[in-house]
């Protein structure tokens, strides 16, 4: 079984066709339980944010499970699989867990360094064991993932600014208002970035907030928090929108909803009721929230992820970031070594196995021919054959785990099978009954330096027969 990555995002794909491919939380289930419908997708997690998604996946065989995760991909966004082809990006076995790893530290984020990705990793991770689609395999790869992230932020000070998408929003709202402070907010939605926004915007010393939400409950509590952290604010209902656009400075829409929440005319009606002030939006959505048109309104600026993204994809690396990779890069190699030693325990697991099969039928022979024998030595003689035993099978057996560490290494454990006669299914079928226990282990195929990295594929070119 290896870890396959499928997926698009910000560097991959246009915002239009992230839009299409967008999973919202209530269909993340469907997702999931779709995937594991198609026989060759053993586990699966679905990330979906406001700039990727991704479908992590535990399958017998790449070509098999590349067909089953890109078409399954492929009608959530009512298109054909040729269509994508050119948009998505694939990972396997060693290359999955470092592209997961490197997810999870934010290098691979819009805003580099961003502390988010972890929350939604997180997120992501539950509602795939809630649906029941996480084994052995993702459970740990999943854990070490959420760790390097938490390593690589709390080492590195990757994210010492607190960078991430809505705080780089507002600071180019902020330089197109000549400063956030004392002016008006307007924040639709009061999710985590909802959350996020009325943080950033308290530091920014917003002059009021107004919460609007499709709930009015969660936008009041809130407000409420935010009012006792000094930023005067209240919670409206969606209806009340334009009503309070007119008034605002800065709008920030970040709702997650599907379809537009503010459209051309409902913004051009809001400017008919408000002076020559300038507007700032920040549509933050995925799918978007704000009409485009929009952007071509009299006095308006529309900050969306397309601008963020032409705008950050020119930022250079820094210290923080090289020793993040670096993190990573030390982190997958262990993972690896790790699971490339894991591999060839069932080998020498059923290798003392056949040894201890062979002591007791000897020993057992040893009775029928020497019934009248003392039974302190007969206890003796068996005691010293086992010793004999394991002291022959020691230094191979710890070696054998040693030099599978290494790339490459599974050839040791086929060269045990071979010296010994072992049966090929016997490590199967230690491995089967290891499956059964409480700790998970995880088991990947291949090493770092021959891991597989595939993008821009010719997806109509996979075959189908999963070999």
């Amino acid at each position: 079984m290896s870890v396959l990555v499928v997926g698009l995002s910000h560097r991959s794909a246009p915002v239009e066709l992230l839009e299409k491919a967008s999973v919202s939380n209530q269909d993340v289930p469907k997702l999931l339980e779709e995937l594991a419908r198609t026989g060759r997708v053993g586990e699966a997690v679905v990330l979906s944010t406001c700039n990727r998604v991704e479908v992590y996946a535990v399958v017998e065989a790449f070509h098999g499970g590349l067909a089953d995760v890109s078409g399954v991909l492929a009608r959530h966004m009512g298109l054909d699989v040729r269509s994508l082809g050119s948009y998505l990006y694939v990972h396997y076995a060693g290359s999955a867990v470092e592209h997961l790893f490197s997810v999870a530290a934010g290098l691979d984020s819009m805003v580099i360094g961003e502390a988010q990705i972890l929350g939604q990793l997180r997120a992501a991770y539950n509602t795939a064991i809630e649906a029941g689609t996480v084994g052995r395999v993702m459970h740990e790869l999943a854990q070490q993932a959420l760790r390097v992230g938490k390593r690589s932020h709390s080492e590195t000070g990757i994210d010492a600014a607190g960078a991430s998408v809505v705080s780089e929003a507002l600071a180019d709202a902020a330089a197109r208002l000549d400063g956030l402070r004392g002016r008006r907010a307007l924040v639709v939605g009061a999710g985590s970035m909802g959350a996020l926004a009325g943080s950033r915007l308290r530091r920014a010393e917003i002059g009021s907030l107004v919460l609007a939400n499709r709930t009015p409950e969660r936008a009041a509590l809130l407000a409420a928090t935010l009012t006792e952290d000094g930023v005067p604010s209240r919670a409206v209902g969606l209806d009340q929108v334009p009503a309070e656009l007119a008034l605002a400075d800065v709008l920030v829409s970040c709702t997650g909803a599907v379809g537009t929440v503010l459209t051309t005319e409902m913004v051009a009606q809001s400017l008919a009721h408000r002076d020559e002030r300038p507007l700032v939006i920040c549509d933050l959505g995925l799918p978007r929230d704000v009409d485009p048109a929009v952007a071509e309104l009299p006095g308006v600026t529309v900050i969306d992820l397309v601008t963020l993204n032409e705008r950050l994809g020119e930022r250079i690396e820094g210290d923080a970031v090289r020793a993040a990779r670096q993190i990573v890069a030390d982190e997958v190699a262990h993972y690896l070594s790790a699971q490339r030693s894991a591999e060839v325990t069932p080998t020498v697991t059923a290798l003392r196995r056949r040894a201890a099969e062979v002591v007791d039928a000897e020993l057992l022979r040893m009775s029928g021919r020497l019934p009248d024998l003392d039974p302190d030595v007969r206890e003796e003689l068996a005691h010293t054959v086992r010793r004999v035993v394991d002291k022959l099978l020691h230094t191979p057996t710890v070696r054998v785990k040693q030099l599978a560490e290494a790339p490459g290494g599974d050839t040791y454990a086929e060269a045990l099978r071979e010296l010994f006669g072992l049966d090929p299914q016997a490590p199967a079928a230690v491995a089967a009954a290891r499956a059964t226990g409480a700790e998970p282990t995880g088991h990947l195929e291949g090493g770092f330096e021959s891991a597989t990295r595939v993008e821009g594929l010719a997806l109509d070119q996979i075959p189908q027969d999963g070999v």
